[in-house]
């Protein structure tokens, strides 16, 4: 009989499988452990500590290439622009590994631009977004020979412009569209319907465009848009390309308009029933749609752009804690196991944010207990501090179990925080079974170094 208290599409199948699709490629139990590269996470943890968040770098590279190869293949030319959405997850190590991969970074903050700037990512690779790019980091950005700048208002033309003309030189822009497509994600991650900040609309996108050329230090090489995240199928994705090679049609009958930046938002499974469709699939569909546009218009297809960003290092990544108390809580409905690690919202604060729901395994040992529906909660101080909010755990999960959560590579370091001055976990990655820091563990030490009030000579002084 069904749990009482179970989502209907929680799978109760084997509560020790590693479900396809969801962990990283190549994952396996050896002896009971969860091993993810060739690593057992006992010994990970027993070197790192928990939690820890670990990349499999052969994994994330694997799907850098394939999604690369996909959208090459369906548009059958080798000139489609991959950006690596550099906000999933952004490390020196984790930009070089997508530039070895052939792919350029996407940047939105002057943090993001230093991070790519300082591992050797050349400027002219990179492209700058942002609905509210700071005087410092649009001057940084011209400075250093960024090979775009996504522009995103009336305003901001004019302040890169300006930035561009005082440095001497033609910055390569962008122009971000809002073209009133609505994704089939939750409210927060679509982001472009109407009334939310990203882009201009169709209706203002012409005369912005005429300012921007009129403007010598600007050189408008394209649109741009992106209407969401963490979308599963092609259908928004086709639509919002008809309706941008109509309006870019439409601005590039007075002068060239060679690009065409479709943005990302490609969805992964997080769970073992998500059903996101195949990149290939995605791919062809969009090529579909733009070359039947381009041909309804009488137009070539122009140079196209992407910027997968979760789709590569999502499933790449798993996150391991330790189990320190085991709750059940009885209910009218039922039982439910609480099952509280040694981290949650203040390194994933996405089920907060976004009610995102996660898959999780017990990581030292496998068991034949029975399956107990099991919340798994974070030891922040909220009631919303929920890691996964259902899933079959065996029913003999106990304190000191190391727990791993499937598909974290995306989101969960680059929005984590130090909430209840918590100090943030290391990302670490592993190749061969081999594996290395990418970013140390914070200390109590870090966190203090930043609290004015500790460096007072005498405590209790005014």
């Amino acid at each position: 009989m069904p749990h009482p208290l179970a989502p209907q599409l929680l799978d109760a199948g084997d509560p020790n499988a590693l479900a396809d699709g969801v962990w990283p490629a190549g994952a396996e139990r050896v002896d009971g452990a969860v091993r993810i590269g060739g690593a057992d996470l006992r010994e990970v943890a027993q070197a790192h500590g928990t939690p820890f968040l670990l990349v499999d770098e052969a994994v994330a590279r694997d799907r850098a290439r394939r999604i690369r190869d996909a959208f090459e293949a369906a548009f059958d030319q080798r000139g489609v622009d991959v950006y690596y959405a550099g906000k999933a997850l952004l490390t020196a190590d984790v930009a070089r590994w997508m530039r070895a991969e052939g792919l350029r970074i996407d940047v939105c903050t002057g943090g993001e631009l230093t991070i790519a700037l300082r591992a050797g990512v050349e400027p002219e690779a990179i492209g700058f977004h942002g609905n509210n790019k700071g005087f410092a980091e649009i001057e940084a950005g011209v400075a250093a020979g960024v090979g775009t700048f996504v522009l995103d208002s009336a305003i901001e033309a004019e302040r890169v412009a300006a930035a561009a003309e005082r440095a001497g030189r033609v910055q390569r822009v962008r122009l971000r569209i809002s073209v009133g497509v609505h994704a089939s994600t939750h409210e927060f991650l679509a982001t472009s319907h109407e009334d939310q900040k990203f882009g201009v609309s169709v209706g203002e996108a012409p005369a912005l465009v005429a300012r921007i050329r009129e403007l010598p230090s600007l050189e408008l090489v394209g649109l741009h848009t992106h209407i969401g995240s963490q979308i599963f199928d092609a259908s928004g994705f086709a639509e919002s390309a008809r309706r941008m090679l109509a309006l870019h049609a439409e601005l590039g009958a007075d002068a060239p308009l060679p690009e065409l930046n479709l943005g990302g938002g490609f969805g992964i499974a997080y769970t073992g029933t998500d059903r996101p469709e195949p990149i290939e699939q995605i791919a062809q569909s969009l090529a579909d749609a733009v070359r039947a546009a381009a041909d309804e218009l009488g137009v070539p297809v122009p140079r196209i752009a992407i910027e997968p960003g979760r789709w590569i290092v999502g499933p790449a990544g798993i996150t391991a804690y330790t189990v320190g108390t085991v709750k059940p809580v009885h209910l009218d409905g039922g039982v439910r196991t609480y099952v509280s690690v040694d981290g949650g919202m203040g390194d994933n604060p996405r089920p907060a944010l976004y009610g995102a729901h996660y898959s999780a395994r017990i990581a030292d040992r496998a068991s034949d207990a029975a399956p107990a529906l099991a919340r798994v909660a974070g030891h922040h101080c909220e009631s919303g501090d929920i890691v996964v909010d259902s899933e079959w755990l065996p029913a003999d999960v106990a304190p000191g179990d190391l727990l791993a959560v499937a598909a974290t590579g995306a989101y969960c370091h680059s929005l984590a925080s130090n909430y209840n001055a918590t100090p943030r976990p290391p990302v670490l990655a592993v190749r061969d079974g081999a594996v290395r820091v990418l970013v140390r563990r914070e200390s109590i030490d870090d966190l203090l170094a930043r609290d004015a009030g500790l460096d007072a000579a005498t405590p209790g002084d005014a």
